[in-house]
């Protein structure tokens, strides 16, 4: 009797044995497939990091080379007006109800188009200044903006 309470016994053990096997084994497979799934979506999150740095870079870039065009453009135009190669001037209102008729027409013929007046070369540098800043502030608004675009899902 012993012996056969024994022999049940060690009968037992080998089954309870046999059935944490296979939890173990049914955990670890578990446990894998996690960790797979777990890879996957780090390497998707890797991707779409590595996407939006590249689309932050491109913007940065653009931003970089619409700056420095305008910049261009800027010293351009005062290097211009230094030298006289080009003048600014406005535009002068008529007042047409006192405005005078020629008596006659000469050879080069009567214009009748809008009065324009030369600015003084210190005050068309101060415009122009006054426009570059200008034109910077609205490249650095439309960097920012491409910045949270880019950062938007």
């Amino acid at each position: 009797m012993v012996l056969s309470a024994a022999v049940a016994w060690q009968a037992q053990g080998w089954r309870l044995g046999r059935q944490l096997a296979t939890q173990e084994q049914a955990l670890v497979q578990q446990r894998l497939d996690q960790a797979e799934a777990l890879h996957g979506m780090l390497l998707a999150e890797r991707e779409q990091r590595q996407g939006l740095e590249q689309r932050l870079h491109d913007n940065e870039a653009k931003h970089f080379q619409e700056l420095t065009d305008a910049q261009h453009a800027q010293a351009r135009l005062r290097d211009r007006l230094a030298t006289a190669d080009l003048r600014l001037s406005v535009l002068v209102e008529r007042d047409t109800t006192c405005a005078p008729v020629p008596a006659a027409t000469g050879a080069g013929g009567v214009d009748h188009g809008p009065v324009r007046a030369r600015l003084d070369p210190a005050h068309a540098r101060r415009i122009v200044a006054i426009t570059d800043e200008g034109d910077r502030g609205l490249i650095a608004l439309r960097a920012c903006q491409a910045y949270i675009r880019a950062l938007a899902p």
